[in-house]
């Protein structure tokens, strides 16, 4: 009997997002711990310019969501996507919580994320793949 060739990838989301830098310029100590993970606090801080990782963070943590469908609701915290570097530049999605629960809903079985800033902004953008 044949095998069935793979079944060629899906995409089941797209989201994208646009913040000012500024916003993350002296966040408070209680602010930076609901929104980022201890793993994504000590990656900004240890850069030159953290806001500007922080905000391409944040807009990235949007953009998850917008792909997922579920924006900010259902029980999903901030800290249930992560944003972490990958070993050779660029970042990867990791999922927890309610956010991991809807990826598994709709599937995903991968994420291509693309971030970017400049000093006044930072923008990003994921794909989820299923």
């Amino acid at each position: 009997m044949a095998r069935m060739p793979p079944r060629p990838a899906a995409i089941a989301g797209v989201g994208l997002d646009l913040v000012e830098v500024a916003r993350f310029e002296r966040p408070s100590a209680r602010l930076r711990e609901r929104l980022f993970t201890p793993g994504e606090r000590r990656y900004c801080d240890r850069q030159a310019h953290p806001a500007t990782h922080f905000a391409a963070r944040f807009a990235a943590k949007e953009a998850v969501l917008k792909a997922l469908g579920t924006g900010w609701s259902g029980g999903v915290a901030w800290t249930d996507v992560e944003v972490v570097p990958r070993d050779h530049g660029g970042a990867n999605v990791k999922l927890s919580g309610k956010a991991a629960a809807r990826a598994r809903e709709l599937k995903i079985r991968r994420w291509h994320l693309s971030m970017t800033h400049t000093s006044s902004h930072a923008a990003a953008v994921a794909v989820a793949e299923s």
